[in-house]
């Protein structure tokens, strides 16, 4: 992962560009770190890999925008990616976070097109896209895809009423913890690149407030917080120290989605 120094949101780029493919990688990614992707069934997944197209996803790439038709949807690996919610002033807060674990472009298979939130590459990484085209004919006519999608999409809405009720009922500190522990999931390692700003534009709070409560957790053992990096150093005593909220999202994604790559 690259060290976040500020935070971009490149809201004139053209999303209907190609964006960059396996060509540009400096590593070669595999598919099957995606858990939704390695979940597909034989059947499935040989007509999947064809279609599959790997991106480099470097921070602040803008993924889809508010009301904006989407022509791909994005199967992050090791990238992690916010779904925003933008308000006409400009202020912003996160209502989900996307990465191994699951997709970006959910609208596209429910019908949709198109969705008022945002998705933004908070920390950088690769994965692969497919095109919306081949994602709906797959989504209609394979009832193994249809399945997975819409228990994937379960999940995903459990995370983000969570979220509502966890940004207005709990503190600060424990949202942090939440936030710390659902973006952990999503990444390989125990370490985070995210500066205090980011964090603050994700849970649409003061930056001083972040602070402050990274260096309650910093101070207590649960993590190291320095340059950007941010290091899980107690799990366990994150996951105390959080509301009920992740331990709600965790258990839903548990029931919902595969454990184990389909055979």
């Amino acid at each position: 992962m690259r060290a976040c120094l500020d935070f971009h949101v490149h809201g004139g780029q053209d999303l209907g560009a190609p964006a960059e493919t396996g060509a540009h990688l400096t590593a070669d990614p595999d598919p099957k770190a995606n858990h939704l992707l390695a979940a597909l069934p034989a059947a499935e997944w040989a007509r999947w890999a064809p279609q599959l197209e790997a991106v480099e996803l470097p921070l602040g790439r803008v993924l889809h925008e508010s009301g904006v038709v989407m022509t791909h949807v994005y199967f992050p690996t090791t990238a992690l990616v916010s779904l925003l919610y933008v308000l006409e002033d400009g202020a912003s807060a996160e209502i989900a976070v996307v990465g191994r674990e699951g997709l970006v472009g959910v609208s596209l298979f429910m019908g949709g097109e198109s969705t008022p939130s945002r998705a933004v590459v908070q920390s950088a990484g690769y994965g692969f896209r497919l095109r919306a085209a081949a994602l709906k004919e797959q989504f209609n006519n394979s009832t193994p895809v249809l399945r997975l999608l819409l228990r994937y999409t379960q999940a995903l809405i459990t995370q983000m009423a969570q979220t509502a009720v966890c940004n207005r009922h709990h503190t600060l500190d424990q949202q942090l913890c939440r936030w710390l522990l659902l973006s952990l999931d999503r990444l390989h390692g125990n370490e985070l690149v995210m500066t205090q700003e980011l964090i603050a534009n994700m849970l649409g709070v003061r930056r001083e407030g972040v602070t402050e409560a990274a260096l309650k957790l910093q101070k207590a053992g649960l993590i190291r917080y320095a340059r950007g990096h941010i290091t899980a150093l107690d799990r366990p005593g994150l996951e105390a120290r959080s509301c009920e909220c992740y331990a709600v999202v965790k258990k839903e994604y548990d029931r919902l989605l595969p454990a184990k790559p389909a055979a």
